[in-house]
């Protein structure tokens, strides 16, 4: 009982103390800022992001009532007032999440994922190449139609299955498909919350993601793919020797079973193809621009649970992460008032001020700085402080390449490390629990810096090469003087 109390009094006392040195890093850092270019407002809500920024690396399970006590300081201190903060919630963004959430419950219902898991398994002439590469292409493939977490886990689990039944490691097939789902989350809107989010800022379309997206996201898979089983080549090896060892004896990898999978391919095909129409509905119905893309997956779910009306509260009760939600709303809000408060605009001007307005500069500058920042902060935190920049840069720049750089290198930038993206914690997570297998951060660090340069590089040569056959996304400059930034 007393080691017990000991062991929550330690906790307590290293929670408090890593909970001090936050404060004290917020608040020195705001006090350096209002010393020196920012004014009280911007000094405040530059503190508040930081402080959810720290939140996200020392108290992942506090990091909502973080967002809710720096809400309230942005509040108080009246850096930010409750209709910017209805503006800058992105609530259209929260509901296709919903209702994305909701769809993909039902689908789980209606055995799609056991399906496609049968797929794999039952290719004939089966080996461990065909086997990895397959299963990698189908975590990236599933990862752009729903979700990147539910495709690894998914995915996660078949590897488990197998490699108990071959008795071998499956950290590096985890690996490999992880590596494979974060390429995947970039290709189109659904893959990733980033997404949705630059989608809505920049006046994207399902059918610019699919144009200018999917491509190159594909061509970066499959150099991901073949870089990731080069490295593992030893183990891949192994898979082999142990599988044809098993396939002689006329055994299976996993238990074959029939699965009633037509209702949610049906559910699937048509939620995928009333998003990937939304733009041409939005002109036969005249309406405003990616409006049908964002309440597309809510007709989907209200659909869904007027049929499955037994099962409609378990969807909205269970299925939907109000936890990440809520902290996506509050995190869009504090991003927000940077851009109130014209912290944004000071980042703009800066960083125009040391790259100029040279496209060809601004491009890998920007998918390395997101890939940076995405690779140790949550990849929404980063894209939802960049957006306004970029924002600020369309005023005398083509933002058009811009905005594509920043989706592949928070997406791209999440195979860095460890914690680069939710994939990667859920997938390390699943490993420990189901094979109490611990992977080291410079094990993990190896392949996916190689993995992560690579295909940032090649997504940077692709966008080179394509800049000048974009459209421009210019926005046009008042001729009246803009009011100036207030400066401290």
């Amino acid at each position: 009982m007393h080691e017990e109390e000991s062991v929550v009094e330690l906790n307590s006392k290293s929670i408090f103390r890593k909970l001090v040195i936050l404060i004290l890093i917020s608040v020195t850092l705001s006090i350096v800022g209002y010393k020196t270019v920012f004014n009280l407002r911007q000094a405040v809500s530059s503190a508040v992001f930081l402080s959810i920024i720290l939140g996200t690396l020392f108290f992942w399970s506090f990091r909502l009532s973080i967002a809710f006590i720096g809400l309230a300081v942005l509040i108080f201190t009246n850096s930010l007032n409750i209709p910017t903060f209805v503006e800058s919630a992105a609530l259209p963004v929260i509901l296709f999440l919903v209702g994305m959430m909701i769809v993909v419950g039902a689908l789980r219902d209606l055995g799609f994922f056991t399906w496609i898991v049968q797929l794999i398994v039952s290719m004939p002439n089966i080996s461990a190449r065909k086997f990895i590469f397959t299963t990698a292409i189908a975590s990236a493939l599933l990862a752009c139609a729903v979700d990147e977490v539910t495709s690894i886990i998914f995915i996660s689990t078949l590897i488990f299955q197998v490699s108990e039944r071959l008795k071998i490691n499956p950290a590096p097939y985890i690996i490999i498909c992880v590596l494979s789902t974060n390429v995947g989350s970039a290709g189109t809107m659904m893959g990733n919350p980033v997404g949705i989010f630059i989608g809505t800022r920049a006046g994207l379309t399902f059918e610019d993601f699919i144009i200018w997206a999917f491509p190159t996201m594909l061509i970066s898979l499959l150099l991901c793919i073949f870089i990731s089983m080069i490295y593992y080549k030893k183990d891949l090896k192994i898979f082999d020797e142990k599988l044809q060892d098993r396939l002689s004896k006329d055994l299976s990898l996993v238990p074959k079973i029939q699965v009633p999978y037509k209702q949610g391919l049906v559910v699937m095909i048509f939620t995928i193809l009333f998003i990937a129409s939304h733009h041409q509905l939005e002109k036969l119905f005249n309406l405003e621009k990616n409006s049908i893309l964002l309440i597309a997956p809510l007709i989907c779910s209200g659909l869904i649970m007027f049929f499955k009306r037994d099962r409609a509260r378990h969807y909205v009760e269970r299925e939907v992460d109000w936890w990440t939600l809520l902290f996506f709303m509050l995190l869009f809000a504090v991003a927000g008032t940077l851009e109130h408060t014209h912290v944004t605009s000071l980042m703009a001007e800066k960083f125009s001020r040391i790259c100029g307005s040279n496209i060809s500069i601004l491009i890998p500058l920007t998918m390395i700085i997101s890939a940076i920042g995405s690779a140790f902060i949550d990849n929404v935190i980063f894209v939802a402080a960049f957006c306004p920049v970029i924002e600020e840069l369309s005023k005398t720049v083509n933002a058009f390449p811009l905005w594509w750089a920043l989706l592949f290198g928070a997406c791209f930038g999440g195979n860095i490390t460890m914690i680069g993206s939710t994939a990667n914690i859920v997938a390390l997570g699943m490993l420990e629990k189901r094979s109490k297998i611990h992977v080291k951060f410079f094990d993990w660090l190896k392949i996916g810096l190689i993995t992560a340069f690579a295909t940032l590089l090649l997504s940077w040569i692709i966008f080179a090469g394509l800049k000048n056959f974009m459209p421009q996304k210019t926005q046009e400059i008042s001729k009246t003087k803009e009011a100036s930034i207030p400066h401290h």
